[in-house]
């Protein structure tokens, strides 16, 4: 028997959540705080092993992969291996912040959330008519937080901290459950159009430490080299490295801590540029977390951006926390053009398990999703 869900139609440091629970066994999840609507549990798989009933009396059901409530705030999924929130207000897209937890160690996301979304951009200096620009649209370079590189916002505002409002869907499956969430840029740099679309699937597979997620971009205007900027995985927030013990960049390698003990610009050290043919076999972008009352390391969370060659540019630089900024496509684009990235995000006990997970899933830029199935794709 299926029960399936039905879709739904500031500052960072402002968030508070309910305290980690921890899930020790499939059967027992515990209840979340109680909710306006509470979405059913997706797929209740009913059967028995060794062949078929002996007797008329219903079989067992066993639990069910998810448990997913929703109020006027945020979306809340949890499971035997992974619990998320989706926000609704507030700081928006991706993963909410502190939301993730990894059910085998109790460990949660770091920073202000998992794939963050940000604005549409290009090369390029918008110091001639910065004047002219409404919102948050002007972008000013030559400093610690943007480093030295000419960049121009080309829509906005940045959906993270200026959408407001979004209404996410939820669309569950057997094994599964999805949240897909779109936006429609409001503001636009001058002689061009507003109306580009940033659409969002994050999909939690059953049993899994990770999620998988999208970011599709439809644009309205013309561009030599449009770009996405968000974040990803997230940023880390530490006190002299009190969290973390180290970053791993599949381009750079391992870089311990201390680095980050001060600020720099994102092109000091560190920053990644695509090279025409030069592009890494994979990019895996993640931090080592560490308990900092008691020093131990626990598992890795990671970013994976299954197509390479779709990031233009990285940055993992200090500005108060470390900053893990992702800037996707990049490439020239006409009006009703699309572009995008699939990622990878969660917990991973070595450098050696997100490999293995990476090339299982490598090659794909998009996911498609309904309630018999998910797929990646090799396009947005």
């Amino acid at each position: 028997m299926q029960v399936l869900c039905c879709p739904t139609g500031g500052k960072r440091e402002q968030l508070s959540l309910p305290p980690p629970a921890y899930l020790s066994h499939r059967d027992h999840l515990p209840m979340l705080p109680t909710p306006r609507s509470v979405i059913p549990a997706i797929l209740l798989a009913a059967g028995l092993a060794g062949g078929p009933p002996a007797s008329t009396a219903a079989a067992p059901a066993l639990a069910p992969a998810f448990k997913v409530s929703e109020d006027e705030d945020r979306i809340r999924i949890v499971g035997t291996a992974l619990e998320a929130s989706v926000k609704k207000k507030g700081y928006v897209s991706g993963v909410e912040a502190r939301s993730l937890l990894d059910t085998k160690t109790g460990t949660r996301d770091l920073g202000y959330g998992l794939d963050i979304v940000d604005w549409l951009m290009e090369p390029g200096s918008d110091e001639a008519y910065r004047d002219q620009l409404p919102g948050d649209l002007p972008y000013v370079f030559n400093n610690l937080h943007h480093g030295k590189r000419p960049k121009r916002s080309i829509e906005g505002p940045q959906v993270c901290t200026k959408a407001g409002k979004l209404t996410p869907a939820v669309i569950a499956g057997s094994d599964f459950v999805a949240v897909k969430q779109d936006y429609s840029y409001k503001l636009a740099a001058p002689e061009k159009k507003t109306g580009s679309k940033w659409e969002q699937t994050i999909v939690f597979p059953a049993g899994k430490r990770y999620f998988l997620s999208c970011d599709k971009i439809t644009t309205v205007n013309a561009s030599d080299a449009l770009f996405l900027r968000l974040d990803l995985p997230g940023h880390i927030k530490h006190k002299n490295g009190d969290t973390f013990s180290e970053v791993y960049l599949s381009y750079h390698g391992i870089i311990p801590a201390k680095e980050f003990l001060k600020d720099f610009a994102p092109d000091e050290k560190f920053l990644y540029t695509r090279e025409p043919g030069k592009e890494p076999k994979r990019v895996i972008r993640a931090y080592h977390t560490r308990n900092p009352e008691t020093g131990k390391d626990g598992p890795w969370l990671a970013g994976m951006t299954l197509d390479p060659g779709v990031v233009s540019e990285a940055w993992c630089h200090q500005r108060g926390y470390v900053c893990m900024i992702e800037e996707i496509g990049g490439r020239p684009v006409k009006a009703g053009d699309s572009f995008g990235a699939a990622f990878v995000i969660g917990f991973f006990d070595s450098v050696d398990e997100m490999n293995r997970v990476y090339d299982e899933y490598a090659g794909h830029q998009g996911i498609q999703v309904t309630e018999t199935g998910w797929k990646l794709t090799k396009t947005p």
